[in-house]
This record gives C-alpha cells, structure tokens and sequence, in this order.
C-alpha cells in the first residue's frame, strides 16, 4: 500500500485540475444564465406583447412598444418612375372579387403586376358582391383622385382603356381576358401574361383574388404593396367622417376596443361546428355549405378539439374577464348578422353591457343610407382600426380580420388580442364539463404567449396583408443597413425623376382621365 507521502505532487496536480473543473462548470453556468437573462430581457425589451409574467390591462390601452421600428412604404433604391403612355406595354384590367377586404388586396396586386409589366393600370372594378349586393364600386368606396395621385411615382393608371385612332377611324381596344392561376409566381406576369398585352394591347385579368403570390424576394415590390394599401387605398369623405364621427363618440367617454365577432352563418358552415345548434339551425348551416363549400366530413369534437371553431360571445367575453376587463369596458362590434340569435349574444352583454355597433353610436339616417353593403363594412373597418385595441375572434379565412392586424401594425403597433383558439379550445371544454376552477388563470397562461401588437417575424402560413414586418418599416440606427429609413426628402427625389423623365406622359394621362364623363365615373 502506497503512503500518500509519495505523491504529494500528484495529489496536487489532481486538486488543480479539480479546481479548474469546477470553476469551468461554474463560468459556463454563469454564461448560460447570462445569455438567458440577456435573452429574457431582448425579449421584453424590443415588444411589449412579448412572453411576460402577468396581463396589465392599463398597459394594453396604449401602443405596444415599438422596439425603435416605425412604418415606412417609401423606396428604398433606386426606383424609376413608370413608363409614360407611349412606352407602356399595355393595359391592365382586372375585375377584383370578394368582399371588402378580399378585394382591397386585389387592387394591391393589381397595382403591383402592372409594375412588375411595366404596363398602364386601368382602375380596378369590384365585384357586385353575391353577399352585399353593392354595385357602387370602386368609385363608390375609395377616393380615386387620391388613388391615382399616390402612386404617381409608382405606375400609370387610367380610368378606362382610351381608343385610339388608325387609318382615319376611331377603334376601341378590345382586353385579351385570362384567368391567372392561384398565387402566380412573379415569371408569369413576366411571361404568359405580358406576350398577350403586347399581342392584343390590353389584358383583362379574372377574377383577381389571390392571383399574385404574396411572398416575394424583392423588399421593394412589397412596400409598393403596402403604399398601396395604406397609403393609396383612402376611403370616401362621406365614409371617413362617418367612421370618425362614431370613434370621437366611443372616445368622448375614454378608451374603447372593437371586436370582429365572427359567429356568422358562411363562417359557422364552413368551420363546420353546427353542433351547439337547435336542428332547425344545423339544417340551415348544412344547406349553406352544401351550396358554398366543397365537400368534406368535419366532425364537430375533432374540429372543436383543436380550436377550429370561432368562439362564441360568451367565450369572447370569458376571455377578456380573465383577462382583467371589467364590465365597464366598452366594446364596438364589428359583425354581421349574428347566426343564433340573441341567446348566444346575452352572456356577452352580460359580461359587458356597454356594446356598441356603428347604428347604435350613430342614430341617423345619414348613417343608415351611407353604410349598406361595402361601405357598412368600409366604417366598421375605419372604427376598429381607429380602437385602442382589437380583438379578431377569428383570423383564419378572415380577410377582414387580417388586413386589419397588419393594418394596425402598419399604424403604430396599436394593440390587438389575437385569442389562441388551439390553446384555449381544452379549457373551455374543461369548464363546460363542470370543471370551472381555475378556468381565469389556465385562460391568463394562454394568453400571456401571444403577441398584443408589437414587431414579430412573420410565420407561414401567416399572410404580407397580415403582418409586413420588416419589409414595410424601419429603423433610424439600425443594426441591418437594409432597414435603413429612406432619406426624409424621398418624396422630392422621386418627383424630380419623374418631371425629369416623364413630365409629358404625365401631363397626356392626367388630361386623359380629365375627359371621363361624371357619368361613366
């Protein structure tokens, strides 16, 4: 047996190379909980709506934070302006289908696929809505003085496609028509479509819903997109002054959220959650998605399971409870016709008695002629993106509900309550199985992972219209030279290219549409 005397030398270079073992443990422990905690607070620091400990109902009324971000459409490089008339490969027509909001993101489209063929835009037609019955069209909801002079610098845009005169006569120029395929990839605007503009000078583009793709590589084509949809895309003065004579009333009383309640029948039928119904009503839904909807078998337990289903307003109202919102809250409804009856809207009213639709604010008959069909929706659009919070109750299939996310995003980070239907769907099974306790605080846990508004990544299958950040914002001092904010005098600069390098064919367009009749208008 050795005696511990003989290695003495040994024994030390055992405790020092302990030490250092330990002390290795103990620096990589510290850098670890650093970089958490470095993490932990990025991740408060940059946005508001971040993870967080506990809801604050009085932070909520304000902005989230915007991280040092603010909204900027403007170019960035280089951007010539578009071709003057006798340089245009073309016209484009597109006749934009849908709803409100479906076809807000068509005349997007539009504007960018005429840039993209570097061909002349003649103003976007709506379509008669099935559902509004709304024939007022383009000029009957947007400002299209405005329209045209906000993308001045971006494309050419005419009112109709003019005639021309050949040989002594006076000919019109018939539109080639063809149907783009869903989601069109850049190339076959640049291929298909642009060798029969050449072909026949004109191209008649239907229906346009969804037929560009939204995920593009180019930072510049999507900020055309979002100065045409927050920029150029303004409602009629009549609309506006309605929408802000109805918000100046919500406010005169303090702060106020609307909610997108959307327990409508199409929403109802297609989610195919009929179950909660009378059998009366389920017929009603069934005829309805049989006549609208490809067929498919949708069990209402699986559906319900894993939150496909809009929630009810007595959910909607549970929600913002757990939340912290008391019954003084007031809430501005944004919805149809509310399928089910007043049984479904009376735990909510209950819950909060202070709702409020555009013809309760505003009591008179201006209101109620100007806010049928496309331009009822138009005001509720302006109400809740003018709310200091918003709430979608569901933002699947909902074009309404996702344009105006990224609406308010564009518009500040103004703060909106994106319920986790997928999260939330097993508590309120729990609670509707007489499993109550505990039901606000399993609620406060969902809710505290979701974002209220501040600047996040966009995650597929998550829309542009939805979220247009980074690409449509930037930064003073930014760490990414490309989110650089745009000199402040870009306005100038982009009208110097054009007067320099357009001014007549400007000059020739801007007395073109001059010669439209009111009537045609």
């Amino acid at each position: 047996m050795r005696r511990q005397g003989h290695h003495r030398p040994h024994a030390k270079q055992g405790r020092v190379k302990g030490m250092v073992g330990k002390l290795s443990i103990a620096v990589l422990v510290l850098l670890i909980c650093t970089v958490s905690l470095m993490f932990s607070s990025s991740s408060s620091g940059t946005s508001r709506s971040g993870y967080r400990s506990e809801i604050k109902v009085e932070e909520l009324w304000r902005r989230a934070d915007a991280g040092g971000w603010r909204p900027s459409s403007a170019p960035r490089s280089d951007w010539p302006p578009p071709p003057a008339p006798s340089e245009s490969n073309g016209f484009l027509r597109v006749r934009c289908n849908g709803g409100l909001n479906q076809q807000r993101t068509a005349i997007c489209n539009a504007v960018l696929a005429a840039r993209i063929m570097n061909a002349t835009l003649v103003l976007p037609e709506l379509d008669a809505n099935s559902f509004w019955h709304d024939e007022s069209g383009f000029y009957g909801i947007y400002d299209v003085e405005h329209f045209i002079q906000t993308l001045r610098f971006d494309v050419q845009i005419v009112e109709r496609i003019p005639e021309i005169r050949k040989n002594g006569k006076i000919k019109k120029i018939k539109a080639f028509q063809l149907r783009p395929p869903r989601d069109a990839p850049i190339n076959w605007y640049t291929t298909v479509a642009l060798e029969k503009m050449k072909e026949h000078g004109a191209i008649y583009l239907t229906p346009f819903s969804h037929r560009l793709a939204e995920e593009i590589d180019n930072s510049e084509y999507q900020r055309l997109r979002c100065r045409v949809n927050y920029h150029a895309l303004r409602f009629k003065p009549h609309i506006m002054k309605l929408s802000q004579s109805i918000v100046d009333k919500l406010r005169s009383q303090g702060h106020f959220m609307s909610i997108h309640l959307r327990f409508e029948m199409d929403m109802l039928a297609f989610a195919g959650c009929l179950d909660i119904f009378t059998p009366h009503e389920q017929a009603i839904l069934k005829k309805y998605r049989k006549e609208n909807f490809a067929p498919k078998v949708l069990n209402y337990d699986e559906r319900r399971a894993i939150g496909k289903c809009p929630l009810t307003p007595e959910e909607v109202g549970l929600i913002l409870r757990a939340m912290g919102f008391d019954n003084s809250t007031r809430i501005f409804l944004a919805a149809g016709e509310l399928f089910g009856g007043n049984r479904f809207m009376k735990p909510l009213r209950t819950l909060f008695p202070h709702l409020e639709n555009h013809s309760s604010v505003e009591r008179i008959d201006e209101l109620v002629e100007n806010t049928r069909g496309l331009a009822g929706s138009a005001v509720d659009y302006m109400v809740c993106l003018l709310s200091d919070i918003f709430m979608p109750t569901y933002d699947g299939p909902s074009n309404f509900a996702n344009n105006l996310l990224g609406h308010r995003l564009y518009y500040g980070f103004r703060t909106t309550i994106r319920p986790d239907r997928k999260g939330l769907a097993p508590i309120f099974i729990d609670r509707e199985n007489g499993q109550k306790a505990g039901f606000d605080e399993a609620v406060r846990r969902v809710m505290l992972k979701t974002n209220f508004g501040g600047p996040r990544k966009r995650m597929s299958p998550e829309s542009f219209y939805t979220n247009s950040w980074p690409e449509c914002f930037c930064q003073s001092s930014p760490q990414n030279p490309a989110d650089k904010c745009p000199p402040d005098d870009v306005v100038q600069i982009l009208s110097s290219h054009l007067e320099s390098e357009a001014t007549d064919g400007f000059q020739s367009l801007t007395s073109l549409n001059s010669t439209i009749s009111g009537a045609e208008r």
